[in-house]
């Protein structure tokens, strides 16, 4: 049966993460399975599992620093529609909060709450463009000339002015 429900894990076991195996192996631990046999299930040791239940009784400073920084987070995405990424969030929370934190943490806080930015579809221009220098025509299409040197044309299009 358990070797069934491995195979229903898309890529395996490998492809959970650790608190996902934790959390798991806790709940099916007080329903009474062994907790040996369910940490060489789920390929994870049973020191790892022991000290991830420790860490789950208290919260240390750094974890509710980041629930403080989540709640920021939050605030950011509701104030622009969520349009910002983790380095946007970084730099809002930066000048509204003069906190300067790392954009690896914003990043891993964002992956955490499931916040992603959307992607904006770009719209086309439709504004005023800047007016073209037009010259008054002095030849007025007569490019007859009744001696050498007498009238001079040129095209200078493939310059780039402004």
């Amino acid at each position: 049966m358990a070797k069934k429900a491995l195979k229903d894990v898309k890529g395996g076991m490998d492809s959970v993460l650790c608190n996902k195996k934790f959390a798991a192996i806790e709940e099916l631990a007080k329903k009474g399975h062994s907790v040996f046999l369910l940490c060489r299930l789920s390929q994870v040791s049973r020191s790892g599992d022991y000290m991830w239940m420790k860490r789950q009784q208290f919260t240390s400073s750094k974890q509710l620093e980041d629930e403080q920084t989540k709640m920021k987070i939050m605030e950011c995405c509701n104030e622009v529609r969520g349009i910002y990424g983790y380095r946007r969030v970084k730099v809002w929370i930066e000048k509204k909060y003069g906190q300067f934190l790392n954009h690896k943490r914003i990043q891993r806080l964002m992956n955490e709450m499931g916040i992603q930015a959307v992607i904006r579809k770009k719209k086309p221009f439709y504004g005023k463009k800047e007016a073209y220098v037009i010259s008054s025509k002095l030849l007025n299409r007569d490019f007859y000339a009744a001696k050498p040197n007498e009238k001079w044309v040129t095209d200078i299009t493939y310059l780039i002015f402004n």
